[in-house]
């Protein structure tokens, strides 16, 4: 396994300055289900005075106002940069197999280097993604239905061509970029108890968690019931491969969650949970409409896990909650 430390947070943070675009943090109310999901039209489970327990602090971080427009860009960056400093950026380029999130962000830093970039694709992928793609000078090339399929495709084409493989997850440098948001949020949030954030194959989860760790916070992390590679790798030991069916699959719909995902989600500090996609359309929907954020399902399946009433935050206590996304197409909201 591919170890993964505070220090490389840390070493991630000095090449990510400057370059990346500070998160902003929004203060909210506590989660109360009836008022958040009224919108919805339905009362949320727990009652009507919701599940979450009064007097917690709640803050949304809305790094969904990254770059690329979700937090990917981060590790993109430090993966890049990394390689560039030790000079092993081929005049290939780099290639990624991407649900979206993590290709848009290969191609930002691409460009920032000055190297090319060749992104595999699910032929699912959004068309809001597939056009970004396109407008930062990918070669994007769609294959099969799932990621694992183009996966598959951008491992052989980086073996016949010699470009540099990135991964969406499941690499330190990426993970550690990850991280490097919950520095700025553990700056931002004097205090700070508990970081929720959605996983998928596991960087952001990892990343965050590592640097969560280090400054004593709890994290939560988040699967939809139908995209859970954290939770069966926690059942079966290892990482193992699941079936993927949500609505947040785009973003979260990896086959296998990283070893360092599942390394971080066995510590005593982490907690997970799963919600049902009906729960996370609900929060998507109310994002929307009580506060005006187009996000993605990915985004909405973290704060899903305290309306649904998964984590139940104490009194008095800290709460943050990651808006990692928002490359989706806004057109079901209205």
């Amino acid at each position: 396994m591919q170890t993964l430390s505070y220090g490389d947070v840390k070493a991630a943070v000095e090449r990510v300055a400057d370059h990346v675009r500070p998160v902003a943090i929004a203060p909210a109310e506590p989660v109360h289900p009836r008022a958040l999901l009224g919108a919805a039209g339905t009362e949320a489970p727990g009652g009507p005075d919701g599940p979450a327990a009064p007097g917690h602090e709640l803050f949304l971080a809305l790094e969904f106002l990254q770059h690329t427009g979700s937090f990917k860009a981060r590790g993109a960056r430090n993966f890049l940069r990394a390689h560039r400093e030790a000079g092993t950026l081929p005049a290939a380029g780099v290639t990624i197999a991407s649900g979206g999130n993590a290709g848009l962000a290969c191609a930002w830093a691409a460009g920032q280097q000055g190297v090319r970039a060749t992104v595999f694709l699910p032929e699912t992928a959004p068309k809001v993604k597939v056009g970004r793609l396109r407008g930062y000078g990918a070669d994007v090339r769609l294959v099969g239905s799932e990621y694992a399929e183009a996966l598959a495709a951008c491992e052989a084409f980086a073996a016949e061509s010699g470009a540099l493989a990135s991964h969406a997850y499941d690499h330190p440098l990426i993970a550690a970029g990850a991280g490097t948001l919950l520095e700025e949020i553990h700056r931002r949030i004097p205090g700070l108890d508990t970081v929720v954030v959605s996983v998928g194959g596991g960087g952001l989860f990892a990343g965050v968690a590592t640097a969560a760790r280090e400054h004593g916070v709890r994290t939560v992390a988040v699967e939809p019931e139908n995209c859970r590679a954290l939770d069966a790798a926690l059942a079966a030991g290892a990482p193992v491969d699941v079936t993927v069916d949500s609505v947040a699959a785009d973003s979260l719909g990896a086959r296998r969650v990283s070893a360092a995902a599942l390394h971080a989600a066995r510590q005593d500090d982490v907690r997970t949970l799963l919600v049902p996609d009906a729960e996370i359309v609900r929060v998507r929907r109310a994002l929307w409409a009580d506060h005006r954020l187009a996000v993605e399902h990915a985004a909405a399946t973290a704060l899903a896990g305290l309306t649904g009433g998964g984590y139940r935050p104490s009194p008095g206590e800290k709460v943050c909650v990651v808006l990692c996304g928002a490359n989706t197409d806004p057109t079901d909201l209205v």
